[in-house]
């Protein structure tokens, strides 16, 4: 007896095989070698490229006027990749004055002492980069060019021992003034403030992150980055301000207002509005006229306002209601409602509310539609279930 058994079918010409482990991990790695998008518009990247050419040509004019009778180059190629810094990153922490010139010059030295103390070629190259690296980290004016600065000196030693820090400060300085002057007649600030005083967010901030946050964050990150922990800070603000308002920024007081709503008339009396406020459990009722217009609202801390009222009188009241009688109670609604009522309309958005609420002292509003009629009522108790709804979806 045999076994008949169905071969498995050969994929088709239009069926390609699924990956193996291996070739996803090789693709995830290749994925890391593509380049992310620059998100500048066309004229950053016009601005970026004249500046470059600008700055980098001031510093050629200078340099050949300095050193053109001498026989030691009188252009640093290093000098091409400040001039990227200064223009196209001028926010950059590695892009500030003081990195350039201190970073420069300092690297520079470093490269010419450790070619005349260190014999071997390439322990020279790589403490010369090193140590000037060391030193910018240490005098906080880290300047990637200088390396190239250190390099330079190292593999050049006659013409490094020619020339001295002077020629090469002088180039530098040029190229950080044409970069000021360029950064400052195209709307970038240069130098830019590298050191702020951190604001914290406002209480109505609520789950904004504080300095001491970042401040954690960036201990636990320990990386070099290429900007400002200010702008950081900043940026960090806006992004959770944008996220926050995404959020909230289409939702609607329709859409988060409570139905069905009761109101009362202004003539009603106090026992009838008291009675529906203790039957539906609700702590404010709108006033509304026969077209269901709002004028006015009624809570319960008007209530409790009327029947405290004889043990919170002080003695000056007791003796004017002594000699000029005691002023009749309000049997009607319309006696004491509070009148005119803050209202919002049905299509405006949640986001107006916050403030009403939280700076305000708001506790009831009333909503109404384009023809001011009642249509909802909106409390902070459906203001926060929106906005712990809202930040449960962003998480």
């Amino acid at each position: 007896m045999s076994l008949l058994t169905t071969p498995n079918p050969s994929p088709g010409p239009h069926e390609a095989e699924a990956p193996g482990p291996l070739t996803r991990r090789a693709l995830a790695w290749l994925r890391l070698f593509m380049p992310a998008r620059v998100r500048i518009n066309q004229r950053e990247r016009l601005r970026m490229v004249s500046g470059i050419v600008l700055s980098v040509a001031a510093v050629a004019v200078f340099a050949h006027w300095f050193g053109a009778a001498s026989p030691m180059p009188w252009m640093m190629a290093s000098l091409g990749s400040s001039a990227v810094l200064i223009i196209s990153l001028p926010s950059s922490p590695l892009a500030q004055p003081w990195p350039v010139l201190a970073g420069s010059a300092l690297s520079y030295l470093v490269g010419v002492a450790c070619a005349a103390l260190v014999p071997n070629l390439p322990l020279a190259c790589g403490l010369g980069v090193g140590l000037a690296v060391m030193l910018m980290l240490a005098l906080r004016c880290l300047h990637p060019p200088g390396g190239a600065m250190a390099l330079f000196a190292v593999l050049h030693p006659q013409e490094a021992a020619v020339m001295a820090v002077v020629p090469v400060s002088f180039n530098v300085l040029v190229l950080v003034l044409a970069g000021m002057a360029f950064n400052h007649l195209t709307g970038r600030g240069y130098p830019h403030a590298q050191l702020r005083k951190p604001t914290e967010p406002k209480d109505s901030d609520s789950g904004a992150f504080t300095s001491a946050d970042l401040d954690a964050a960036l201990s636990h990150y320990n990386q070099v980055l290429d900007v400002s922990r200010d702008d950081l800070e900043g940026l960090l603000h806006l992004a959770g301000k944008a996220a926050f308002q995404r959020t909230l920024g289409g939702l609607r007081c329709r859409q988060i207002m409570s139905m069905p709503v009761y109101a009362v008339a202004a003539d009603t009396p106090l026992q009838e509005a008291w009675a529906l406020m203790r039957k539906h459990a609700i702590k404010a009722l709108p006033v509304v006229d026969a077209q269901r217009v709002v004028v006015g609202i009624v809570t319960m801390a008007d209530f409790m306002r009327l029947a405290n009222l004889e043990v919170h009188e002080g003695m000056g009241q007791r003796l004017r209601s002594l000699i000029m009688g005691r002023p009749k109670r309000p049997d009607q609604v319309q006696g004491l409602m509070s009148s005119p009522v803050l209202q919002v309309q049905a299509d405006q958005h949640v986001m107006d509310l916050v403030p009403l609420f939280s700076e305000a002292g708001h506790h009831h509003i009333p909503v109404v539609d384009e023809a001011r009629q009642l249509v909802g009522i909106i409390t902070q108790s459906d203001l926060v279930k929106a906005l712990a709804a809202a930040v449960a979806r962003s998480w």
